[in-house]
Parts: C-alpha cells; sequence; structure tokens
C-alpha cells in the first residue's frame, strides 16, 4: 500500500524529477484529440497504444480531476465522468497519459477536448449486417443508448425466417413514430404510429417496385418514398467493388392517414429517375435526386444526379409543377445523393461522388455542407476521409451528425459523431464509445448501416414486431 501511494504522490505532484516529459501526442484508439463532445455522452474508453508497463490516465477540467490505472485499456468510471462533463460543461477537459516503463514514468503531452452542453439524442438506432454484396446471414435493427453503453434490438431476422430488414426512419427523431421494411418472405413496410403497429404493402400495378428510402413529412402525415428497380453488378478491377444502379426510379407520398399513395409529373416522370426524397422543415418543400434516364448499365459510370426541389400542399397532398434546381452536382462532375437539411432549415449535407446513386460502395464519396440560403456548397473537410463517408443523420437540434465512414479499414462501416456549431462549422468527428473499443470493433464482423438520431428508447418489443411482419395483409 505504501508503494501505491508513492506512486499515487509521485505523479500527481508533478515533480519533474519523478517523470520525464515527453513533447509527443500518444497514441490512442480512438482517437480522441482535439474533438468537442456533448454533456451527456457515454465515457469515452480507450486502448493506450503504447509501450509500457502501467499507464495512468488523468481527467481534468480546470478545477476536477481523475485518474485513472490501467494495463492498457482505460476503463473510465460512469459516475466521474458524467458528474465531470455535468458540473464542467461548456469548459475545456484534458487527458494526461502517463506510462510506467523499466526506467520510471514518462508523460505524453496532454490531448485536449471540449465539453459541449448541448446534448446529443440520447439513442441511435442502426442496422447490423455483414458487408457483403448478394447475401446477408444473421441481421437486425439495434438502438444504443448513447449515454451509457446499452444496446438493444429493435427487431432481428432470426424472429423472421432469417429476411432481409432495411430502411429504418424515424419522423423527427421520434421514436413513436418509425417505419422500416421487412423483405423476401414476410415482405411488407412495418409502420409504427399513434401507438399502433400495422404493415404495408406499398406495391401497386402502376408502381416499379415497393416503397424504398422513407422520408417522413414533418408533420408525420405524409411519407415519401422512392420507387426503385435495382441491380448491382461486380467490378474486375479497380477501387470499387460493387456497382449499384437504378434503371428505373420515380417519387411516390404515401398518406398515412387516408392509406392512399398519390405522386405528380414532376416527381414521376419516365424521361428521369428520381430518388432519395427529403423534406423541409416546414413541409412545404420536397427535395429529391433526380438524373436523366439512361440505358443502364452501359451509363453506369456517366450518370450523375443533381438535387432539385418542388412545392407541396399539405391541404391536397400535391405538388407545384415547377421544378428548382438546388445543386447541380452534374455541373461539378459529381452525382448527389442521400439529401439531409438541419432541423433549423438553414443547412444540408449530401453526399457526392463521382457518378452513381449508391455511394456508399465508392471510395471516393464525401459529405459536402450545402447552404440553402447562399447556395454555398464545400466539402466538409473536417468529418470527411480517404475512404468512403456516406449516410448522415442530424440530431434533433441540429447540432450533431451521426454518419458511416469506412475510414479505419475501407471495408466495414462503423459510426461517427460530429459537432455543427453555430456558426456552420463541423468539428473533428469521434468513433461511437464502447465499452473496451478496440476489441469491439475488430471483433464485431459487420457494418453499422444507417444511423439514426432517436429522441427516446423504442419501446415497441422484438415479439410484438414479429408478430406483425409475420401477419398478412
Amino acid at each position: 500500500m505504501a508503494a501505491m501511494c508513492y506512486l499515487l504522490f509521485a505523479v500527481s505532484c508533478s515533480r519533474v524529477e519523478q517523470y520525464k516529459m515527453l513533447d509527443i501526442t500518444p497514441h490512442i484508439f480512438p482517437d480522441y484529440a482535439d474533438i468537442t463532445i456533448p454533456v451527456n455522452i457515454a465515457p469515452l474508453n480507450f486502448r493506450i497504444m503504447e509501450d509500457g508497463n502501467k499507464f495512468m490516465a488523468r481527467f481534468a477540467t480546470r478545477l476536477d480531476s481523475f485518474d485513472v490505472y490501467s494495463s492498457n485499456d482505460i476503463l473510465i468510471p460512469a459516475g466521474k465522468w458524467k458528474r465531470l462533463l455535468r458540473q464542467h460543461a461548456g469548459e475545456s477537459l484534458s487527458v494526461s497519459i502517463f506510462a510506467k516503463e523499466t526506467t520510471g514514468w514518462i508523460r505524453y503531452r496532454s490531448l485536449q477536448l471540449t465539453i459541449s452542453p448541448e446534448a446529443v439524442d440520447p439513442y441511435i438506432a442502426y442496422r447490423l449486417i455483414e458487408p457483403g454484396y448478394e447475401y446477408w446471414g444473421k441481421m437486425g435493427i439495434y438502438q444504443r443508448n448513447l449515454e451509457s453503453f446499452d444496446e438493444t434490438p429493435v427487431i432481428m431476422n432470426t424472429l423472421t425466417d432469417g429476411n432481409c430488414m432495411n430502411c429504418h426512419s424515424f419522423c423527427a427523431n421520434n421514436p413513436q413514430q418509425m417505419l422500416f421494411h421487412v423483405r423476401a418472405q414476410h415482405a411488407g413496410t412495418i409502420l409504427f404510429k399513434d401507438g399502433e403497429l400495422s404493415k404495408l404493402n406499398l406495391k401497386t400495378p402502376d408502381l416499379v417496385s415497393v416503397g424504398v428510402y422513407p422520408r417522413w413529412h414533418p408533420q408525420g402525415k405524409y411519407i415519401a418514398f422512392s420507387v426503385n428497380q435495382t441491380f448491382q453488378a461486380f467490378h474486375s478491377s479497380g477501387n470499387h467493388h460493387i456497382e449499384v444502379y437504378d434503371t428505373s426510379s420515380d417519387l411516390i407520398i404515401y398518406n398515412t392517414e387516408t392509406q392512399t399513395i398519390n405522386y405528380t409529373a414532376a416527381i414521376h416522370s419516365p424521361a428521369h429517375f428520381e430518388t432519395f426524397p427529403e423534406w423541409s422543415p416546414d413541409g412545404k418543400t420536397l427535395y429529391f435526386c433526380s438524373a436523366p434516364a439512361k440505358k443502364m448499365p452501359d451509363s453506369y459510370d456517366s450518370i450523375k444526379y443533381d438535387l432539385l426541389k418542388v412545392s407541396f400542399d399539405p391541404q391536397t397532398m400535391t405538388t407545384g409543377k415547377r421544378i428548382d434546381t438546388v445543386l447541380s452536382a452534374s455541373a461539378m462532375g459529381k452525382s448527389v445523393a442521400f439529401p439531409r437539411i438541419s432541423p433549423d432549415g438553414k443547412y444540408m449535407v449530401v453526399c457526392l461522388s463521382s457518378f452513381g446513386t449508391f455511394p456508399i460502395w465508392h471510395k471516393d464519396n464525401d459529405l459536402y455542407l450545402l447552404d440553402l440560403s447562399t447556395g454555398l456548397v464545400e466539402p466538409a473537410n473536417s468529418i470527411n476521409s480517404d475512404e468512403s463517408d456516406s449516410y448522415h443523420s442530424w440530431s434533433s437540434n441540429g447540432r450533431w451528425m451521426v454518419y458511416g465512414s469506412r475510414r479505419i479499414d475501407g471495408l466495414y462501416t462503423r459510426p461517427y459523431i460530429a459537432y455543427f456549431d453555430s456558426t456552420g462549422v463541423f468539428h473533428k468527428p469521434f468513433l461511437l464509445p464502447q465499452k473496451r473499443p478496440l476489441n469491439h470493433y475488430n471483433e464485431l464482423l459487420k457494418s453499422y448501416n444507417i444511423p439514426e438520431f432517436v429522441t427516446g428508447k423504442i419501446t415497441v418489443s422484438p415479439q410484438t414486431l414479429e408478430r406483425t411482419i409475420k401477419g398478412t395483409f
């Protein structure tokens, strides 16, 4: 006990003779240096990737601190972490790492973090699936409490005879208004609204497919879908593994109250491929991606989608006739996908890649920030990487974005969270915290697909969803 007390004193008293100061930043996984974190985030546990017999990490604000000792995994006590963040919201947090070598203690340059007082939505929902091409094994939609490490299934395909499920979506991040699609056996769209579950068949004789890529109207009454004839092909060489393309696509609008489908020529034209709908926060504008119809797959590498918009009348469930171009991505030599507007309606984040409609498999795909008041579009360099950075979702307060990135190994998609400040600037992102992050991300052989912020826990049980899925129309 005396020796342990002496070590604690020797490191804590910061006497130069007790450790050697190194002017280098320690290598840790995940990288948490210079990030902004929400006041309610789970402990940012990490692995120290440096040599040493023993390590200590000191977490310090202006007036408070605590130490954590470990062999290499720094597991932060949840109570101390939450108290530190809560009491020092809006302040800086330094993380100092000490390593004990055979010759004594060394200290690395401290990492600096900022604690934002603006909370993140307490949950995210995502699909876990192998990054395969044609077949899937065990998959499911899960929800994760961002204030802890608790992950629970929303629905798993082990309950539904091994089928595919995708495209989970929420109205204004509300867990009480959600939907997702079920494919193959038991196919249909599962809708949870106003405490009631229903199974929808969105395929009609005049539509090329069932609805996909759903986006809820902010009032919750309508849902916009695209209907797509989607195919895939494989590359024999180069950086791309697979190409996903549409041979036809249009938009439809579903009325959840009357169970009717409507569309107009503005969003449903055989001369164009319309896809990826998105609503303005006031519900009076429908954004979507569109490209002139071409013969596919012959033109797979030349088709480029632009971002368009059309007015919408919530009273009549109809669009206007005038279509405006919001972003001519084709003029930039790019193709646009996944438009996502901020809750205040000021900004939109989109995916831009060199061509096509499915950028997740495109290594060159990046996230771009579009200022809707000025039309200025710029790459969100602070959150992009050399690998695909794709599907993204805003928090309900517009201060956080979660998105999928393949930056670690180019194969598996992992969720990253980034702060978006009041001046319209993204801060450096951080990987979704895990109890033992290195072990977790090395051992989980699945991708995080479609991460979506949710304002609370999804309370409908997997067993209840199973009964609805297996029901008949």
